[in-house]
């Protein structure tokens, strides 16, 4: 029930105690009357259970009420004793929260229970639930990105590049790469490669060979001797270059491999080759440059992902959807995912629970030691009220009741 429906409740109940009070003091109005004319026995004892009943009745409506304010607005002690021992009630409620629901003992039962790795996978399924959380994750980004200041990113960026810079040698890192494809063996490739388009030049250029050896001849050797000799100079090097090109093992291959080890070596190893590579390093790594450059993938990785979360079915979006579904269906499937997940959340919990529980404490004693006096007693009386107003109806009963067996004592035995 909401506050509106609490307070209907207590007044409902309220007016039937108070009617009660009212019913036996009009009775004992009456009675008392009665008593004067009227010699009949039975009225004796009426009178006594409606007397004894306005006492009891008085009695618990004065304790009743002294719990959350002063009666009839007399500040008589130890009343209204909500309101004047808030601060010590919000710590002994805390302290009881603490000690009896929060310790070890109570809290594993029910940790040991938790089991959300299935909750989850079957929460991810559902294809409008990741629309959610991507919708979700993506405006945060989004705004992180639009809080973010360009100059600090880009600096930053700047920063980092320079330093990792400062230790990296280009000599070594190129004489390594070479060295890595020299053991993969794939500059073969290019071996072949390029034979094939020697051969091919030579052959598509073989009016060149001629005009070179004509050039290169004697003016009494006849035309038709250099062009024959032209033809055998192209065919024996079209013939070579097909050979290296067909031929994995041509010996042409092993010295060009041996050559490029040798070139490797002095690259990392000779001091000339690091200078010359820290001079082109330092060039085109100088301060404005560089942060023109850190600017420029600044810009391109922001302007990026801007417009990949901004798209409804951006290729990002559907990335992650694709993973999210590999996710959720291993979450349901694969036993040990769900227990190393589980395993995870229930220690950390049991762990971050034990470790805050004075915290618990702590919120429970400042949240009611902030509260206003009168709104304390308000909530209380809300939660608890209807409950106190029998303890008045049974306190009218009780003591009628009582009031009852005394005068009958009273009356037979004394």
């Amino acid at each position: 029930m909401n506050d509106e429906a609490k307070r209907k409740q207590l007044r409902k109940y309220k007016a039937f105690a108070t009617g009660l009070f009212v019913l036996m003091a009009i009775i004992f109005v009456i009675t008392t009357v009665l008593q004067k004319t009227n010699p009949s026995h039975w009225i004796g004892y009426v009178r006594a259970f409606s007397e004894a009943a306005m006492v009891g009745a008085l009695a618990d409506w004065f304790a009743v009420t002294a719990l959350f304010r002063h009666p009839l607005g007399l500040p008589i002690p130890h009343t209204n004793l909500i309101e004047n021992s808030k601060e010590r009630l919000g710590d002994n409620l805390g302290s009881f929260v603490v000690t009896n629901f929060l310790s070890p003992q109570n809290i594993r039962p029910y940790i040991q229970k938790l089991k959300i790795s299935n909750f989850v996978g079957e929460w991810l399924t559902k294809e409008k639930n990741q629309e959610i959380l991507i919708k979700n994750l993506s405006d945060i980004v989004l705004d992180i990105l639009n809080k973010l200041d360009d100059s600090v990113v880009s600096d930053f960026i700047t920063k980092k590049v320079s330093e990792m810079s400062n230790g990296i040698k280009l000599n070594v890192i190129i004489g390594n790469g070479i060295n890595y494809l020299l053991d993969k063996n794939d500059h073969q490739r290019i071996i072949t490669n390029l034979s094939k388009q020697i051969k091919e030049y030579i052959i598509e250029n073989d009016e060149m060979i001629e005009e070179r050896v004509k050039k290169g001849s004697y003016s009494f050797i006849p035309s038709f001797v250099d062009n024959k000799i032209a033809e055998k100079i192209a065919n024996g090097l079209s013939d070579f270059f097909k050979e290296v090109e067909e031929d994995p093992q041509h010996e042409i291959r092993s010295l060009i491999s041996k050559k490029i080890y040798e070139f490797s070596s002095d690259l990392k190893e000779d001091p000339k080759w690091e200078g010359e590579f820290k001079n082109i390093k330092n060039e085109i790594l100088k301060n404005d440059k560089l942060s023109q450059y850190s600017n420029d993938i600044w810009s391109s990785i922001k302007n990026t992902l801007t417009k990949e979360l901004q798209e409804d079915h951006s290729s990002l979006k559907n990335y992650i959807s694709k993973n999210l579904n590999e996710f959720s269906e291993n979450l349901k499937t694969d036993e040990k995912l769900q227990n190393k997940i589980d395993h995870w959340l229930r220690v950390t919990a049991y762990k971050y629970i034990l470790r805050n529980t004075h915290q618990f404490g702590n919120l429970i004693s400042s949240t009611v030691g902030n509260w206003k006096g009168k709104e304390l007693s308000e909530k209380m009386e809300l939660e608890v009220g209807k409950d106190l107003q029998f303890i008045r109806v049974n306190g009218t009963l009780v003591g009628g009741l009582v009031g009852l067996i005394i005068y009958t004592i009273a009356h037979f035995f004394i």
